[in-house]
């Protein structure tokens, strides 16, 4: 095996791959940066020659530009509120450069294989054969590029046209969707991006959107400021006020689903994920865009829904969601069946104490900051300022964060791996980094 002479290993140059790559430099941890493309920016670069960016061409950022971005490096003041992909990858782009982060990255090398030494560390096997050992590993792999289809699938066949919103482009890339009927499935934020889109006049000749669960449509503004400028508050609110007052707010904005040929949401509000969204309901109450009920059945050049009518489709996308996969690993190394991927702090897996996640999670309102405090943990973590908990203690704290972040969420593999950024931050700086500087310091202690 050939040795590396840096001690980390980080895997993808995204988001999380860079607040992770500058959390380490700024403590002078040796580390290699692995990413697989031409450049940094992972989801955000669009048309990433990897494959593996969701971005499409309209596609603007869901969060406003308060929360879009690293405290070290705020996005600028002449950003729009809901920043364009172009513009985010601009930012990371500029965010590499600033912090001198591109020549710890290899760029077009992809980890095919990591495997656990049984003396501890890390070998990578890397494209083209090469291989490099490690002292540690950090995972910035992402979690929005493994296409996920309904399971199981919607019974019969369908003979038009399927794709999943991941190939989605634009109007014309990859199918020209002029005059076309279109089913668009899912109720999340791509999905409401892509069927406005395609429903606009002199596009697609039809465009319905269908939905198993329906969602809460969350506007952009409120009072001609940003919505989570003003639904996210500090101190937090408890959850229960958050849901009633942000229950309250939406209908009150937007009047119920339902109004709008919506199937009634099978859950109250923050028990799933809100879809933001500032065209959709207008399309619908326009009647540019039609609201139907989950799939029942494909039946060649139709589907049926389950409120018993049935439509002819030349074409389905597929906004479905995404499967949390790590190539890299061995299965029963490291899996995420479900999406399901129990780690302390969203971070460590215990039994395992050479390995890192960071970005793997949904956080609201950002997953920048989110990522952020997470790189900054795992660098006092591998500085040896910061000790790990024992593992009986890590799994019962797993199991109280579950209960607590996604308890009151709809069973779903969307909904395996929430956090609420304020009161992630807020325990991560008054309770666990105090804890863990008092285990590394007890470590160091003689005798």
């Amino acid at each position: 095996m050939q040795q590396s002479a840096e001690r980390v290993a980080v895997i993808g140059a995204g988001v999380a791959g860079l607040a992770a790559s500058k959390a380490l430099g700024d403590r002078g941890i040796p580390y290699v940066c692995f990413e697989t493309s031409d450049d940094v920016g992972g989801t955000w670069y669009f048309d990433n020659p990897n494959g593996r960016s969701a971005a499409y061409r309209s596609l603007h950022i869901n969060i406003s530009r308060r929360w879009a971005g690293f405290r070290d490096y705020p996005l600028p003041d002449e950003f729009p509120d809901f920043a364009h992909h172009s513009h985010i990858h601009a930012y990371l782009r500029e965010f590499a450069d600033a912090f001198d982060l591109r020549r710890r990255i290899r760029f077009g090398m992809t980890v095919e294989r990591a495997e656990r030494l049984a003396e501890g560390g890390w070998e990578l096997t890397l494209s083209g054969g090469e291989k490099a050992g490690f002292d540690a590993l950090i995972v910035c792999n992402g979690h929005h590029w493994a296409p996920m289809l309904p399971d199981p699938p919607f019974p019969g066949r369908f003979d038009g046209i399927s794709i999943h919103s991941h190939a989605y482009v634009d109007p014309t890339d990859p199918v020209d969707f002029h005059g076309m009927r279109v089913l668009v499935i899912g109720i999340g934020n791509s999905a409401a991006d892509i069927a406005s889109e395609l429903s606009r006049r002199g596009l697609a000749e039809r465009v319905v959107i269908s939905t198993r669960s329906s969602a809460w449509i969350v506007p952009r503004y409120l009072s001609g400021r940003p919505f989570d400028q003003i639904a996210t508050t500090k101190p937090l609110l408890p959850l229960a006020p958050q849901r009633l007052v942000g229950g309250a707010l939406v209908r009150l904005l937007n009047g119920h689903p339902s109004r709008f040929g919506l199937p009634r949401p099978d859950h109250r509000f923050l028990e799933a994920d809100p879809t933001v969204s500032g065209e959709l309901l207008n399309r619908l109450g326009c009647g540019d865009l039609t609201a139907k009920p989950n799939v029942a059945e494909l039946r060649g050049g139709s589907v049926a829904f389950e409120d018993g009518s049935e439509e002819p489709f030349d074409a389905i996308v597929y906004a479905t969601g995404y499967r949390v996969l790590f190539p890299f690993f061995d299965e029963e190394l490291i899996s995420a069946p479900g999406n399901v991927l129990p780690l302390y702090k969203r971070i460590f897996k215990p039994g395992i104490d050479d390995l890192a996640f960071i970005g793997l999670a949904e956080a609201l309102p950002s997953h920048f900051l989110f990522d952020e405090v997470q790189a900054g943990l795992v660098a006092m973590w591998l500085d040896g300022e910061w000790a790990l908990p024992p593992q009986e203690e890590m799994e019962a704290e797993i199991a109280a964060d579950d209960r607590r972040f996604t308890g009151h969420f709809k069973p779903s593999p969307r909904h395996t791996f929430h956090h609420l950024l304020p009161v992630y931050e807020r325990e991560i700086s008054k309770r666990v980094i105090p804890a863990g500087r008092r285990r590394a310091r007890a470590a160091r202690r003689p005798g």
